[in-house]
């Protein structure tokens, strides 16, 4: 167990990239175990042989789509106008994008890209500082992920054997939570007058256009999940159905998606969907080399010590996630660690899809907190910021964000109130 451990983690250190070195890990476990080598390529088909994992490309291509089609745009615009009254308005505005476009991309390191290059150039020219600019724009951009439609509730569900469509559902609330508690930050900076009240713009179209084409974007989700909870098309026929409505939209409503912007985001969904692919099947390998070593028996018998204190024992989980979550990728940290806890989470009488939203916020954290926060270096270059500034800034929204971890492990009805009511 330990040479396993110590291969993953200095193949990482040194550069190697991450399903190469948990592939590798998991290589070297299956050797320990004393298991022929060829059982791994068994392991590997394995692993992405999933009719769950269909899904995923057609969920990213339905996001390039759309952010080929200018819905990123007409978003931001969107949000604006709706907030540009209020001082803090275009922190708001920036929040209010990212709750917006997480129903489109489902993706933190998407969501800060896209929308980085716009506010962290235009908030300054407000007043803003440009390291709280980012800030907003990182602490808001992991609320991608958690929203429907996610592709890490897909992974999830398919390693787990939980419903696609109660995870969706269950990342509602959280998503929601997440994003009130970055305009809980702002509100508190805006009450105090640290943040400026923006000047308001002239709309370029009417209210009732502009509010039509934001409701033409948030039902996208809608349709998703609502076919899906009424038993209209599974959660991978639901994929396909959320790629003709982005298509849809982006040529017929919006008119803004040519045949060179189409091959764009095909090409883009391929190179994203092949990286997954690849990072599901080492992590697979790896899993499964885990458990011939025995680290399922380990971990159920720590569990135990959390008997009759469950709640104890989901603080640990976010605990240990948050610490995984600063080194390693977030699918890769689901992949490995999700089937081998989930079974002492059933046993504590722990409702699954709670232990899942504490997984999934507390590793999204992880994406902005270093040394290995993607979005928090994507931020960095977009922006041209120094890391300390950025931290320093962040850290508000961090605090707020971990104190909406803390309720959801205190409440389980955050995570399953709608799947209980919508999905009996």
């Amino acid at each position: 167990m330990i040479w396993v451990a110590f291969t993953g983690l200095g193949l990482l250190f040194i550069g190697v990239p991450v399903a190469f070195a948990l592939g590798l890990a998991g290589l070297v476990g299956v050797w320990l175990a004393g298991i022929p080598l060829s059982i791994v390529a068994t392991r590997i088909f394995a692993g992405v042989d999933s009719f769950v994992f269909l899904a995923v490309p057609f969920y990213i291509l339905a996001a390039e789509i759309m952010s080929q089609g200018g819905i990123t745009t007409r978003l931001i615009r969107i949000t604006g106008h709706a907030t540009q009254w209020l001082r803090g308005g275009t922190a708001f505005a920036n929040i209010g994008s990212s709750v917006l476009f997480a129903g489109i991309s489902g993706s933190a390191v998407a969501d800060s890209a896209a929308l980085g290059r716009v506010f962290i150039s235009e908030m300054p020219k407000e007043g803003y500082t440009k390291p709280y600019a980012a800030a907003v724009t990182v602490a808001s951009s992991i609320i991608g992920p958690i929203i429907p439609p996610s592709g890490l509730a897909i992974i999830l569900g398919a390693v787990a054997g939980i419903s696609v469509v109660d995870l969706f559902l269950a990342g509602v609330i959280p998503g929601l939570l997440l994003g009130i508690a970055c305009a809980g930050v702002v509100a508190i900076d805006a009450f105090r007058g640290r943040i400026p009240r923006p000047a308001p713009a002239p709309a370029d179209e009417s209210p009732l256009r502009m509010f039509l084409s934001g409701l033409a974007v948030a039902t996208l989700p809608v349709v998703i999940v609502g076919g899906m909870v009424v038993g209209a098309y599974t959660a991978t026929e639901g994929g396909g159905v959320a790629v003709a409505y982005a298509l849809f939209l982006a040529t017929v409503v919006f008119r803004e998606l040519d045949l060179a912007g189409l091959w764009r985001a095909f090409m883009k969904a391929a190179r994203i969907s092949a990286t997954i692919y690849l990072l599901v099947a080492a992590a697979t390998v790896l899993s499964y080399a885990l458990n011939l070593l025995g680290v399922t028996s380990w971990v159920t018998a720590a569990a135990e010590t959390f008997e009759g204190q469950p709640i104890l024992f989901l603080f640990a989980i976010a605990l240990l996630m948050l610490i995984l979550g600063t080194f390693l990728d977030i699918g890769a940290a689901i992949l490995i660690f999700i089937p081998l806890l989930m079974p002492a989470v059933r046993e504590l009488g722990i409702d699954p899809l709670q232990a899942s939203m504490v997984v999934m916020l507390t590793l999204a954290i992880g994406l902005v907190t270093p040394p290995v926060g993607v979005v928090l270096f994507v931020v960095m270059r977009i922006g041209r910021i120094g890391m300390y500034p950025l931290l320093q800034a962040l850290m508000p929204f961090l605090i707020a964000e971990l104190c909406a971890v803390a309720l959801l492990c205190l409440v389980p009805g955050f995570s399953t109130w709608l799947p209980k009511l919508l999905n009996p």
